[in-house]
């Protein structure tokens, strides 16, 4: 189910994108929220750190794990704008965070031309037994025009 909340920290994750794709990365955002407390709002910096785990969501856990200082976050929500690659939902499953909500569909990402591994996060978490509550397609449309705004930018890269 959406809350108004949902789509007020979503709108934080976009934000981010835009700075990133502005900056030269990929058109990926993630903001981590506990209770009404944004922690962080990040985006991807794979080109930048030449590091290929520095998707959005990689990059806001620890952002928001050292602002915590612990490596537990429970009560924590993640909203990001796109459905977390595996890597991503196992490392938010890692911190035990209790929410995902994402916007646009890993489908989304791969149709921008992303090499994505086609496995939702719905599936992961039934392969997983995951205890992670997921949300899917708040700000959908919003969270897809990242990827039309990216493929106009003339310094796009993909990975």
């Amino acid at each position: 189910m959406i809350r108004m909340t949902d789509e007020h920290w979503m709108r934080a994750a976009i934000d981010a994108a835009r700075r990133g794709i502005e900056s030269g990365q990929t058109p990926f955002g993630a903001a981590i929220v506990r209770g009404d407390q944004l922690l962080v709002a990040a985006h991807n910096t794979v080109w930048k750190t030449t590091d290929i785990t520095a998707h959005a969501e990689v990059t806001a856990i620890r952002e928001a794990c050292q602002s915590l200082g612990r490596v537990d976050l429970s009560g924590c929500t993640i909203y990001s704008t796109c459905e977390p690659c595996p890597m991503c939902f196992s490392a938010c499953h890692w911190a035990r965070l209790e929410q995902i909500v994402y916007g646009a569909a890993i489908a989304d990402a791969a149709g921008a031309g992303f090499n994505e591994l086609p496995v939702s996060n719905f599936e992961l978490k039934r392969m997983g037994r995951s205890h992670i509550e997921i949300v899917a397609d708040v700000l959908r449309d919003e969270c897809r025009e990242l990827f039309q705004l990216w493929l106009r930018h003339p310094d796009r890269r993909r990975y």
